[in-house]
């Protein structure tokens, strides 16, 4: 498996910067927030900034413009919500909904044997979609595809009984140590599944084997 053993996944999928940058918005609503007297204005001002700052910086060192104009969006969108019901902890709701609904993409791709770790490493490599072809490797992928629903799942339970609780300062200290730490053990975990479910000769992630 020489493929699989000098390239992991983590390389494959990329660093942690995006997970990172994703976490400061509310970070900033929750400092905002608090440093305005519980004003729901102030930290959706706060957020909003950061997301836009965040986005410049990244869109100048080389981001796709795109990608990045709908991140903002959404830290607009959560911040519209939470300044329409005028309850901070409403700025974290858009996050539970999102995440609860990844958490069925992508436990409904395993069951349609379209596994989305899958689709998007045959995209990130070039592939496309030849591993569907190798039955090893449709079965690692969907294998390894059930951490990441795991800690979408975990985002949800956790976020949602701090939102139900009204705990505004523990949702965005969750919400930063939910979003990269959790995607880094997440990524370590799917890798160590394909490496346990691959077969020992297998050419690897780049190299799809189709059955004869």
């Amino acid at each position: 498996m020489t493929d699989t053993r000098q390239e992991s996944l983590a390389a494959l999928l990329g660093g942690r910067g995006g997970a990172l940058d994703a976490s400061l918005p509310p970070l900033a609503f929750v400092v905002g927030w608090l440093l305005g007297g519980n004003s729901v204005a102030a930290g959706a001002v706060s957020a909003v900034a950061v997301g836009v700052v965040v986005g410049v910086v990244r869109v100048l060192r080389g981001g796709r413009p795109r990608a990045l104009l709908a991140s903002v969006a959404l830290v607009v969108l959560a911040a519209y919500i939470a300044l329409q019901t005028g309850r901070a902890e409403d700025f974290f709701l858009l996050q539970i909904f999102l995440n609860a609904a990844s958490a069925l993409v992508w436990a409904a791709s395993i069951v349609l044997r379209w596994p989305l770790l899958g689709v998007v490493v045959g995209l990130v490599t070039g592939q496309k979609f030849r591993w569907r072809r190798d039955p090893d490797l449709l079965r690692a992928y969907r294998y390894a595809s059930w951490p990441w629903v795991g800690q979408y799942v975990l985002r949800v339970l956790v976020f949602g009984a701090l939102w139900l609780a009204g705990e505004v300062v523990l949702l965005g200290i969750m919400r930063v140590a939910l979003t990269w730490p959790l995607q880094v053990a997440c990524i370590a975990v799917s890798w160590w599944v394909l490496r346990r479910t691959l077969p020992s000769d297998h050419p690897g992630l780049r190299h799809p084997r189709p059955t004869p």
